[in-house]
């Protein structure tokens, strides 16, 4: 039923009023002056408030001007009483946010017209609103499950019709299974080293509509990780179907592609895993997939292995990564970089996010995609997280005595550690010792590590969020990306993922979700963050809508601690978008 609040000091008025509506089939709340009613509006969210323009303690324009500051009634139609008739009256209703007047006394019909019209609007509103909502959740839910640049499905997309396959999969005959095809394009970075990463994309985005064309409707086919395709059949076959599909795959990803009006050649190499012999769940079977890959890699390429257990050796691979994880840390081959965070108000830097690099000597950095997972896997992550946390907390202290102003660190959480009882203990700790402030350390998140056991999460955030720090969701729109999550938990941050934010200005779908992110946070009393800002177009559009802060190349690629120092030394004081 709507209900209508009347905030009305005289009596008889407000008396016939409660009358009127309740005939017409309405739920009516009264009260008897401003600071009544602005109480009343704000415990119950009222469908439409009438308030009358003159009374004591406070006016009609100080409630709706109250009214219109608080989230829950800020969308609310509000319609003034008055028996005033100036000009200078209206005006100022109207400037505050009141959708009409009514002169008194009125007639009952006047009174239910305006009613009927504010509240006809209103539905309009919340039906558009829906819409839009629920349109921007089916983008975002397309966002989720497909790669951005190739548009084909990802890994959580492939989980998904695997576990399909799994439960309706008849019981398979002897001699035949389903097969899981992992792919890598070889020459791959030769094109990018001689062309640029541009090149290398447009041939990623033609090899998998190359793929989806040729391996037709029985087939799913996902884009990974970079240069790797996983190529899953919806049926079961003998091992001779699996290799035919292999050798048509080799044969026509050998014909050139063209990229912007030159050819270019690359040849491919499979890993085949067997469902189910060779795994029943689609982590062993990718696993053991890459292992046979790797092993045609050794074999010169442009060639396809079926997995056999002597390609196994994920515990050779684990037991060298923690040999060669624990010398990291004890020659500090790890380092913590910080990615500037520029505020959208002020234009200067407030804060930083802190990153995992690790370098090992004599060779390249190893990539955090590379030693996460295992770290992850391996449980070494807890005590790499905790160092990560310290550094960054002492780092921080040291650049607010630096600055003199409030610095804000954010630092990454993992699944393994966020899952430790002795979390919250040891954080304290770890506060205490760099004498840092609860409120300027932001803990960030990935929706994958709360939709595991949402009650138990919820119950871990919020004793984190006794100790005073802020509870930030990162990469928001990559994992599950529930927007009930948003309420859910108790969030303070929300970080849009740098897939949304890129080309914003020149991709409407792109600029419409971030655009109803940014509103639908906001309206949360969520602070937003985009990262990956690298062009003044993307800046542009953030400031016009608004975001709250910044990240990206625009303004600096993640500096280590003393390079950023100097960066800080030099542009602390400078408005970054010259404002």
């Amino acid at each position: 039923m709507t209900k209508i609040l009347i905030v009305e000091d005289d009596e008889l008025v407000r008396d016939n009023i409660f009358d009127l509506l309740e005939a017409e089939g309405f739920e009516v709340m009264a009260a008897e002056n401003g600071q009544q009613g602005l109480d009343l509006a704000i415990a119950t969210t009222p469908d439409l408030i009438l308030c009358d323009v003159v009374m004591p303690q406070l006016s009609g324009y100080e409630v709706l001007a109250a009214i219109r500051k608080n989230p829950l009634t800020a969308a609310t139609p509000f319609i003034l009483l008055t028996a005033k008739t100036a000009k200078e009256d209206f005006r100022m209703g109207m400037k505050l946010g009141a959708e009409d007047f009514l002169t008194k006394p009125c007639s009952r019909a006047e009174l239910v017209a305006v009613i009927d019209t504010q509240l006809e609007k209103r539905q309009i509103l919340q039906d558009t609103y829906t819409r839009q909502l629920q349109e921007t959740q089916d983008q975002l839910n397309y966002l989720i499950y497909h790669d951005s640049l190739t548009q084909l499905p990802n890994r959580m997309s492939l989980q998904d019709r695997f576990s399909k396959i799994q439960r309706h999969a008849p019981q398979l005959k002897p001699g035949l299974s389903i097969p899981v095809y992992v792919l890598c394009l070889e020459r791959l970075n030769r094109i990018s080293d001689n062309f640029g990463y541009e090149y290398a994309d447009l041939l990623l985005q033609q090899a998998a509509q190359r793929l989806k064309q040729e391996q037709g409707e029985q087939t799913y086919i996902a884009y990974v990780s970079f240069n790797q395709f996983v190529i899953l059949s919806n049926r079961e076959s003998q091992r001779q179907g699996a290799i035919a599909r292999a050798e048509d795959i080799l044969t026509f990803l050998q014909k050139p592609f063209v990229l912007n009006g030159q050819e270019a050649y690359v040849t491919a190499s499979i890993g085949i895993a067997l469902y189910p012999h060779n795994g029943d769940t689609l982590d062993i079977l990718l696993n053991n997939a890459k292992a046979a890959l790797n092993y045609a890699h050794t074999q010169g390429g442009n060639q396809y292995q079926f997995f056999t257990p002597t390609f196994s050796s994920n515990k050779t691979d684990t037991l060298a990564f923690e040999k060669s994880f624990r010398l990291a840390l004890e020659q500090e081959e790890f380092q913590v970089y910080y990615q500037p965070r520029i505020s959208l108000t002020t234009g200067k830097i407030i804060g930083a996010e802190a990153l995992l690099r690790w370098f090992q000597p004599g060779a390249e950095s190893v990539s955090p995609s590379q030693f996460i997972p295992l770290a992850e896997e391996t449980g070494t992550i807890v005590s790499l997280g905790e160092w990560v946390l310290r550094t960054a907390a002492r780092q921080a202290k040291l650049w607010m005595n630096q600055t003199q102003t409030p610095f804000y660190m954010a630092v990454n959480l993992s699944g393994r550690q966020f899952v430790r009882s002795d979390l919250s203990r040891n954080l304290a700790k770890i506060l205490s010792e760099a004498e840092l402030e609860s409120r300027f350390l932001d803990l960030e998140l990935t929706e994958n590590i709360l939709v595991k056991n949402p009650f138990v999460a919820r119950q871990k955030l919020l004793a984190l969020k006794s100790l005073g720090v802020n509870i930030a969701i990162d990469d928001f729109g990559t994992g599950y990306s529930s927007l009930a999550y948003l309420q859910q938990f108790p969030f303070d941050i929300l970080k849009i993922d740098r897939c949304f934010i890129r080309n914003i200005a020149s991709q409407e779908k792109n600029a419409a979700i971030v655009t109803a992110i940014l509103q639908m946070a906001h309206n949360l009393q969520l602070k937003v963050i985009a990262e990956g800002v690298e062009t003044i177009n993307e800046l542009e559009f953030l400031q016009d809508h608004p975001c709250d802060e910044i990240q990206g190349f625009l303004f600096s690629r993640p500096l280590p601690a003393h390079e950023f120092s100097k960066f800080l030394e030099q542009k602390g004081e400078v408005n970054f978008l010259g404002q």
